[in-house]
């Protein structure tokens, strides 16, 4: 018997996903970067919704739109329709978008996803093409009144809206798809993936039905969520909503509704619309879309390897665990660096794969820069592998020279040989260093031997920082015990 109390979340998500071409989808017009360009510097009549233009499609956005397809098992469909999709906004110019409903170009695919209880599909319903729309700047006038101006830079950008079914039932699910997806988009080279500059949207269909049941509830949809923190943020919101509302006896209205950052909570921003409310029909200036099949199988000779697959690969070939495998396939440039790396050096893949995610990761944060701006090179980080494993230098030593390759450019042999930056592994070098450390902190000896263990750490660093941080730690721990204990 079903516990009526119980409730589970039904999600669906429509992500809004821009394409990096270099013109918009049906004009001339160039894509540029609406977060710092100047303005409606990028429009044209077209664009601009002028009466009398004429629109033409981009294809290169159609090649883009079918390998997204391809990438996620979807049937190119042969012919698909641009339709006029009905409605206003003030940044939408002609007071309708050219979108694709009724055929769309790719249906009937799936996304594997990868979560606590395990791998699953997430069911794609349908890809299809698009115009976005233009950007409102909301400003106040010296006293105080709201008003607000257009910038249509934005508006004709060729956009693929890709829906999933109602496969998606928990906070995590929702998060490794849309991280999966995002990581697929970038991987294609159809998309940046800088959420930051909106580049991928999300859309959001929620929905509650008692725990077992197989019945769909009213769907609440929640728009223009740009951030994977503000998704999740907003999708809780309203899971806890939809929840109390049932449990106390009240109604969920389907609606569409914004997410408010500062108060964390879902409003109301009008009665959810069907599709017949848009009033589709076919874009009487554009003919049907027809991709034959020497086309698609040209686009999907140029399919990578996707991240899943790979992941799984990078765990079975180099013995990584899972979390190292997701972060070095998030982007295929690291991925490919850390392979051929690999492929040059004895040091164990995993041990590898944890300089690349902590210590370069470690340089990007702290210089603010891209991993393609490290000068260095495999065969170069190979080169410090090798001298980190054959006990050259130590780990402390070879961080720092890292950072210095990244910075320079200069090679790992360079840099230890003209710095002096070999690792002292000397017996009798490092034990002088110990006897001369303890000769020279007798007080802090005393105290230890009457039982502050803990002073050892505190030696270890002394002998550390007298050799420059050089000297071999294992040994340094190994022959400093030996003296504090005679």
């Amino acid at each position: 018997m079903t516990n009526v109390n119980t409730y589970e979340p039904v999600i669906g998500l429509e992500v809004h996903a821009e394409l990096l071409t270099r013109s918009k989808m049906f004009c001339a017009c160039p894509v540029v970067d609406s977060t710092r360009a100047q303005p409606n510097t990028a429009v044209c009549p077209i664009c601009a919704g002028m009466p009398g233009t004429l629109p033409v499609v981009n294809r290169q956005a159609v090649a883009y739109a079918i390998k997204v397809g391809l990438a996620l098992g979807c049937r190119i469909n042969p012919t698909s329709i641009f339709e006029r999709k009905n409605y206003f906004y003030p940044d939408l110019p002609k007071g309708y978008q050219i979108s694709q409903y009724q055929h769309p170009l790719a249906e009937s695919g799936s996304l594997q996803i990868l979560t606590c209880a395990g791998a699953r599909r997430v069911r794609i319903n349908r890809v299809h093409m698009e115009e976005d729309a233009g950007k409102l700047v909301h400003l106040q006038d010296d006293g105080g009144a709201a008003y607000s101006l257009v910038d249509l830079n934005r508006a004709g950008l060729p956009l693929l809206e890709i829906v999933t079914e109602p496969d998606l039932h928990s906070l995590e699910e929702m998060k490794a798809y849309a991280a999966e997806l995002r990581a697929v988009l970038r991987v294609l080279g159809v998309n940046s993936g800088d959420m930051e500059k909106g580049v991928i949207r999300f859309e959001a269909n929620i929905s509650i039905r008692p725990a077992g049941s197989a019945v769909l509830g009213k769907r609440v949809e929640i728009k223009n969520l740009n951030s994977f923190r503000t998704m999740e943020r907003a999708v809780a919101h309203e899971i806890e909503r939809q929840t109390h509302l049932l449990q106390t006896g009240g109604i969920v209205e389907q609606e569409t509704r914004s997410f408010d950052e500062a108060t964390g909570e879902t409003r109301v921003m009008r009665s959810k619309e069907d599709a017949h409310d848009y009033r589709y029909f076919p874009e009487p200036d554009l003919p049907p879309l027809v991709v034959g099949e020497d086309w698609v199988a040209e686009v999907r000779e140029t399919l990578p390897e996707l991240p899943s697959a790979r992941i799984m690969r990078l765990v079975e070939q180099y013995g990584l665990d899972l979390p190292q495998a997701q972060q070095l396939a998030e982007s295929y440039p690291v991925a490919d660096f850390f392979e051929q790396t690999c492929s040059m050096t004895a040091m164990p893949g995993r041990t590898l794969a944890n300089w690349i995610t902590d210590s370069y990761f470690a340089w990007m944060n702290e210089r603010g820069r891209l991993f393609a701006e490290g000068r260095t090179t495999p065969q170069m980080l190979a080169g410090l592998m090798d001298a980190v494993r054959t006990g050259r230098v130590n780990r402390a030593t070879a961080q720092s020279v890292l950072f210095r390759m990244l910075d320079s450019g200069v090679d790992a042999e360079e840099l230890i040989r003209s710095q002096g930056l070999e690792q002292v592994s000397d017996h009798d070098e490092i034990v002088a260093v110990i006897r001369a450390v303890i000769g020279e902190h007798t007080t802090e000896y005393e105290r230890y031997r009457v039982g502050k263990v803990e002073l050892a750490h505190w030696f270890f660093g002394q002998v550390m920082k007298r050799t420059g941080g050089k000297a071999n730690p294992a040994m340094v721990r190994e022959l400093l015990q030996q003296e504090l204990e005679k």
